[in-house]
C-alpha cells in the first residue's frame, strides 16, 4: 500500500492522496491479501486502460461498492468523491457553492437512482451511465 501511495503523491503532490489510493489499492487487490501481486495489477489496468465500457463501468461500480454488498449507497459515493477532491486539492476548489462533493454526488443520484431507494444497483449504474456521457465524467471530479 505504501508504494501505492507514494506513486500517488508524486501526481497530486498538492493535495492528499491517501483516501482514494486506499480505496483503489482494495479494488486491485482481488483476493484481498494486502498485496498487489503482479497478475491482479495487469488485471486491473487492463481494464481501466483497454477495456470496454461494461469493464470499465463494472470495474468503476466495484470501486464506488465500498463494502462489496453489491450496491452503491449515498455514503459510498460521497466517500470516493470526496476523497476524489481531497487528492485534487487546490486544483479541486469548487467554482462555485453548489459545485462540492454532496452536490455532485446528489446529481448523480437524481439521474442514476431510478426507484429512488438511495442506493445503485449494478445495472442502475450501468445503464444510467450508458444513457448519459455525462455521467461516467460527473463520476471523476474533472466534470464540470
Amino acid at each position: 500500500m505504501q508504494g501505492f501511495l507514494r506513486i500517488y503523491k508524486q501526481f497530486f503532490p498538492e493535495g492528499d492522496p491517501a483516501t482514494f489510493a486506499s480505496l483503489v489499492f482494495r479494488v486491485f487487490d482481488e483476493n484481498k491479501d494486502g498485496t498487489i501481486e503482479f497478475e491482479e495489477f495487469i488485471r486491473a489496468l487492463s481494464v481501466t486502460s483497454r477495456g470496454n465500457l461494461d469493464e470499465k463501468l463494472v470495474w468503476a461500480f466495484k470501486l464506488y461498492d465500498v463494502d462489496n454488498d453489491g450496491y452503491i449507497t449515498r455514503e459510498e459515493m460521497y466517500s470516493i468523491v470526496d476523497a476524489i477532491y481531497q487528492m485534487m486539492g487546490s486544483k479541486a476548489q469548487p467554482e462555485t457553492e453548489e459545485d462540492n462533493p454532496k452536490r455532485r454526488v446528489d446529481k448523480i443520484f437524481e439521474q442514476l437512482d431510478k426507484n429512488q431507494d438511495n442506493k445503485l444497483s449494478m445495472e442502475e449504474f450501468r445503464e444510467g451511465s450508458k444513457q448519459d456521457p455525462k455521467i461516467v465524467q460527473a463520476l471523476s471530479l474533472y466534470a464540470s
